[in-house]
Order: C-alpha cells, then sequence, then structure tokens
C-alpha cells in the first residue's frame, strides 16, 4: 500500500444532537463559566434530532485532510454493532482509510449525546473501555495527528513516544482531549517534547500547565513550549487564536464572516488539523496558520464538525478574497 499521508489517532463517536428550545443559560458575573437550565421533573420539547457517525477530535481531523486532497486515515476502536457500521459507512463515503480501525467484540461503539442550544452545546460523554495498544510495526504516515481517547495507560503513550522517536521525520500534532490532559504533563512529557506542533484552547494551556491565576498569552505561549514542542498554537474562543515557534510570537484573527455561527462543534478541530494539513502540504507556518480559521469559519456554518470542511479549491479561494487585514500580527 502507499504511504498515508495524514494518520489521526484517537477516539470516533457517533454524536446525536439534540436541538433544544426550552432552556436557559446561566452565567457567573465574573468568569466565563455558564451552565444550561432546564426544567426539573417534567416533559422538555426539543427542537430536531440528527444523527452524526464517525465523528470526535481525531476523525474530525482524518476527514479534514483527505478533503483538502490529502491520503488520509484513522487509527481508532469502535464495536461490532449498528453505530460501528455506520462510522465505516461515513468514513467510506469520505475516503478514508480505515486499515487501522480496530473492532472489539462485546464492546459498544462510542455513542454521545450533544444538548443544542442557540450556537453553543454541550456534550455528554461515556467513552467505552477499549483495549488501546500502539502498534509497534506501524506503516510510517507523513504525519500523524494524536487528539481525544479514552483512558488509556501511559504504557500506550510511551510506545508511540518511542516510535516517533524511532522515525523523526513524521510531522507530529498533538491536540490533547481530556484524558490526556488528565494524565498530567510529566506523564506525556516525551509526548509534549516530540510534537512539532501542539494546539490547544487558553484554558487547556493553563489546566496542562497547571497554573491557578489568569496568565497572559505571551507567558502561556511561553511555558507550554518550554514543554518541548516545537510549536504552539492557543486559540482564544472568537477573538482568534496565538502561536510562538520559538522565535516568533504572533497572533492570527478569526476569519470574517458577517453571519452569525450556526452551530460550534468542531471549530477547533478545524483549526487545528487544517494547519496541520497545510504544513504537509508544504506551506510555511504563516501560510498555514492562515488556513485554519477559514475552515473553523465554515465549520460553524453547519451542524456537526464536518458537514462544513472545505476543499483545497474552496480554502485557497476563500483565503484569495480574504481582506487586506487577515494576516498574522507580531505580539512581541
Amino acid at each position: 500500500m502507499s504511504q498515508i499521508d495524514f494518520l489521526a489517532i484517537g477516539d470516533t463517536v457517533v454524536d446525536e444532537f439534540i436541538k433544544l428550545k426550552d432552556a436557559t443559560v446561566h452565567c457567573d458575573i465574573d468568569t466565563d463559566q455558564c451552565t444550561i437550565s432546564m426544567r426539573w421533573g417534567d416533559k422538555i420539547p426539543f427542537e430536531s434530532a440528527t444523527l452524526l457517525a464517525g465523528v470526535g477530535n481525531s476523525a474530525n481531523a482524518a476527514v479534514s485532510a483527505s478533503r483538502l486532497g490529502l491520503s488520509s486515515a484513522l487509527m481508532a476502536t469502535i464495536g461490532e454493532d449498528h453505530d460501528g457500521e455506520m462510522i465505516l459507512e461515513a468514513f467510506a463515503h469520505e475516503s478514508l482509510d480505515t486499515r487501522y480501525i480496530t473492532h472489539e467484540k462485546e464492546k459498544a461503539t462510542n455513542h454521545h449525546y450533544v444538548l443544542w442550544y442557540e450556537s453553543e452545546r454541550t456534550i455528554l460523554v461515556k467513552p467505552e473501555p477499549y483495549d488501546y495498544t500502539f502498534p509497534k510495526d506501524l506503516e510510517p504516515p507523513r504525519a500523524i495527528y494524536l487528539s481525544s481517547m479514552g483512558e488509556a495507560g501511559s504504557v500506550y503513550y510511551a510506545d508511540m513516544a518511542a516510535y516517533l522517536a524511532a522515525h523523526p521525520d513524521i510531522f507530529f500534532t498533538f491536540q490533547p482531549g481530556t484524558f490526556q490532559m488528565q494524565l498530567g504533563k510529566d506523564a506525556l512529557a516525551a509526548i509534549y517534547a516530540r510534537a512539532d506542533l501542539v494546539v490547544v484552547n487558553k484554558e487547556e494551556a493553563a489546566r496542562i500547565l497547571e497554573l491557578k491565576t489568569e496568565e497572559t498569552f505571551p507567558s502561556l505561549l511561553t511555558r507550554m513550549h518550554g514543554l518541548g514542542t516545537k510549536r504552539v498554537l492557543i486559540t482564544n474562543d472568537r477573538h482568534g487564536a496565538y502561536g510562538f515557534d520559538g522565535t516568533q510570537m504572533f497572533s492570527v484573527p478569526m476569519y470574517p464572516d458577517t453571519r452569525p455561527a450556526f452551530e460550534r462543534t468542531g471549530a477547533g478541530d478545524a483549526f487545528a488539523s487544517t494547519i496541520t494539513a497545510a504544513l504537509v502540504l508544504g506551506k510555511t507556518l504563516e501560510e498555514a496558520v492562515l488556513w485554519g480559521p477559514i475552515n473553523s469559519m465554515s465549520v460553524v456554518q453547519q451542524i456537526g464538525a464536518q458537514r462544513g470542511l472545505l476543499s483545497r479549491d474552496t480554502l485557497e479561494k476563500l483565503l484569495a478574497d480574504a481582506p487586506p487585514d487577515y494576516k498574522l500580527e507580531s505580539i512581541v
């Protein structure tokens, strides 16, 4: 078989989007923390329910890379059930290579419920306890993209780190998921140190670094880069992102769009995976970082994380049509 350009590693799921119409949101005055509320002990009407198969951080990244023209594969585990069959059908439609999809008997495929209210969502998750094993005989791809997985043990990441150390030509992006952050930066020190690119949001950066006080973006970038990664990108919700390559610190704005967001699932996945794909395609970091917000802008105009993902031709046309102020700005 020919070499894979982009191998995403992490869980894949079936997402069931439940669009709420009878709820309220309450936010703290002094923080960005908000909660969603519904009537207790009552029947709550909902507007619609949409089933999306073959999603999840890493699956979204694999689809993103495929639509941008790379040969793309996903390494994940599913059950031998109807949800697993739907996922394989979705991947076939996206031309994903499924040679590294493992089927576990007597275990279910991950199935999440997404409570969608206005443009935001709250996701109910129940990761299945799969038996994760990193294949030491993996045929080297051009790039590996690691993101959210269930509770894989430290041995899994040690084996991955050893594999990556033995194959220094593989471009490696790490977009940490919940359980990976819970393991802590010390347990994953070799993963962070080997990463060519780490992408997180500002809250995740603070969690990884175990910070208890608010930090500036230059400080967060410096501290994250201090874990050994070559390049760091930290997103700032609807205010763009910040980056550091060890020499230059910069900011990148959101791609301008006058339309309000329809649904925000997958914006971060689109950002991180598109930048990785652009780098694999030979773009410089400065060029690649301008690709990411364009796919994010498109994704939030559709339900779910994949429907809005763009082809390379469409993305490059949007980049060519961008206003002059859509550019990187030095912050140091």
